[in-house]
């Protein structure tokens, strides 16, 4: 009998079967990046928002884990959803040509869509999300019919919900289709969609908008380094497939769009390029940002590759390609002795017996460790638990611990304390060896720990000279559900209220308000009102003024923003 040539949807059934299994493998026996952790225990405490991101991440953790509750199942939608995402990419790339050959070159080499083939982090959902707007955008581009702006209105509220850069994909979107705002339709997608969003919305104005504060103002650096923009542009290069990704480049920019789809996959690739490039003046971009811009390099490349004459070289390159980064998927796997002293390959291994040896030590107490929100989750991950907190210093950015009640239910109580370097005046401590590297242990017998108060200015200066001394009015808010004393009588653990000034990327020297503390009690949900006495610094600039509570043996915490001042 002879035998029948495979049909392009045939090798496609093959190549997701091989895809799905390959990233269940990879899923089940990868140990969790800090990351996944710190997004796992958003799935312990399901809301309508989180500090960093959107929800969707913690529901799609949330439901794999209650499948199946182990590593794959907390990769287990994301599995699932980007063998979904391959098959509605080839949905829409086959209506210009059914080369399933150079399908699968292209999109095998494209580096961030292997990561997010079982990586959960808001990248995964937005992967899906992201092409599935896609898949019902080229439809609605040819029929405007209700049931696709319907459901588009839907996956544009999913996008939003895994990540805020989805608004990029739809502002790049309506950018290159303008005839789309004289439909009724349209205005029908904005209205659904934006009543979708409105509990997250709803949400930031409850928690006074921290996503905002922190993407927006806190993320953004007060200085420029040329290796913030080399780097984005070298990371774009290598992400979209290190051997191969210039030419996808290049294929991508001389396709022309004459149509609307095209026009949309266009506007996507190269705006949010440009849009990351552009941010890279403002500070560090993450080569990831750019994932749905490479889903857009992606698919034009494909276009423009069945549309040219494609080298013969281009094959074998595409091969090695793959073959490089097949290679690294499997170091992550099986360790390499070799190559163990690589800080990326060794942090995904160790993590679990880490976890373990400092469990050993707290048993079933509180742990706190020091500015580092993945720290913690990698503990709560494998000790499967919200023991764990981040103790958030004015050194380090906030994240979700300082919103989560993690912070109410050790306060007054016996704690075990972790660190990376001895600290005096904690008594007795443990040195804890670990495949992680030495830490110490201490216990706190009775934690205070005051990250939640809030402070802010009555009234800015409007002229402040330098090395000049100013009284102020503080209001200091206490948020918690039980009063608070300030002052240190008969206290084992001194609480001092102090101030600093940051020009620059580094916070500097920090000084006590001068003000007495003994005084001040604050009633659970109240506010205070306290005169400080401030000396400004003695260089002239425009600073940034952050108010601190320190509390032994902590570092003190950001209990305010930073106030733009001016020192003349």
């Amino acid at each position: 009998m002879l035998e029948t040539k495979r049909t392009p949807q045939q090798i496609l059934l093959v190549f997701l079967g091989v895809w799905t299994l390959i990233n269940i493998i990879q899923a089940a026996f990868v140990e969790v990046h800090a990351d996944e952790a710190y997004y796992w225990v958003y799935s312990r405490f399901l809301d309508w928002g989180y500090f960093d991101h959107p929800p969707m991440v913690a529901l799609f953790i949330k439901i794999g884990d209650a499948l199946i509750p182990s590593t794959l199942g907390l990769r287990l939608l994301t599995v699932l959803s980007s063998t979904a995402s391959v098959y509605l990419l080839w949905k829409m790339l086959s209506r210009y040509g059914k080369h399933i050959k150079l399908f699968i070159l292209l999109f095998g080499s494209v580096v961030l869509f292997h990561v997010y083939g079982f990586i959960t982090t808001p990248d995964a959902p937005l992967f899906f999300f992201t092409v599935l707007f896609l898949y019902l955008y080229q439809r609605y581009a040819e029929e405007d019919k209700f049931k696709w702006a319907f459901l588009l209105a839907l996956v544009i509220a999913g996008m939003l919900y895994s990540k805020y850069h989805g608004i990029l994909v739809v502002f790049f979107t309506i950018l290159s289709n303008f005839k789309l705002l004289k439909r009724p339709s349209f205005w029908f997608i904005v209205l659904i969609a934006a009543a979708a969003f409105v509990p997250h919305i709803w949400w930031q104005i409850q928690n006074n908008y921290p996503s905002f504060y922190y993407h927006v103002i806190d993320r953004s650096s007060a200085y420029y380094k040329f290796s913030f923009t080399t780097e984005y542009l070298l990371a774009q290069l290598a992400l979209a497939g290190p051997l191969v990704g210039w030419y996808m480049y290049r294929q991508s920019f001389r396709l022309k769009a004459d149509d609307a789809f095209i026009r949309a996959l266009k506007f996507n690739c190269f705006g949010i390029f440009i849009f990351f490039l552009i941010s890279t003046l403002k500070g560090r971009v993450e080569a990831h940002w750019t994932l749905p811009a490479m889903i857009g390099l992606f698919m034009l490349s494909y276009i423009a590759m069945l549309r040219f004459n494609l080298p013969k070289w281009f094959e074998k390159l595409a091969m090695v390609n793959i073959f490089l980064v097949i290679l690294v998927r499997l170091v992550l796997i099986f360790p390499v002795d070799a190559l163990m002293r690589i800080k990326v390959v060794s942090y995904y291994f160790g993590n679990k017996a880490w976890a373990q040896e400092i469990q050993k030590k707290a048993g079933d107490a509180p742990v706190i460790f020091m500015d580092s929100f993945q720290v913690p989750s990698r503990y709560n991950y494998y000790m499967h638990s919200t023991k764990g907190f981040s103790y958030d210093s004015r050194h380090y950015r906030k994240n979700q611990y300082d919103i989560w009640p993690l912070e109410d239910s050790i306060r007054n109580k016996r704690a075990y304390f972790v660190l990376q370097y001895p600290l005096e005046g904690l008594g007795r401590i443990d040195t804890i060896q670990t495949d992680k590297g030495l830490f110490y242990g201490a216990w706190i017998d009775k934690v205070r720990m005051y990250q939640k108060l809030n402070i802010s200015l009555e009234a800015v200066p409007d002229s402040w000279e330098k090395g000049s001394v100013k009284e102020l009015q503080l209001k200091i808010s206490n948020p918690y559900r039980e009063s608070i004393t300030m002052g240190n009588a008969g206290a084992k653990w001194k609480c001092y209220l102090e101030y600093g000034f940051k020009l620059g990327p580094d916070l500097g020297e920090f000084k006590a308000v001068g003000t007495d503390l003994e005084p001040i009690t604050i009633g659970a949900g109240q506010s205070v009102l306290v005169k400080a006495r401030l000396t400004a610094p003695l260089v002239p600039g425009k600073y940034k003024l952050l108010f601190s509570v320190r509390t032994d043996p902590f570092s003190g915490a950001r209990n305010s923003s930073m106030i733009p001042v001016e020192i003349r």
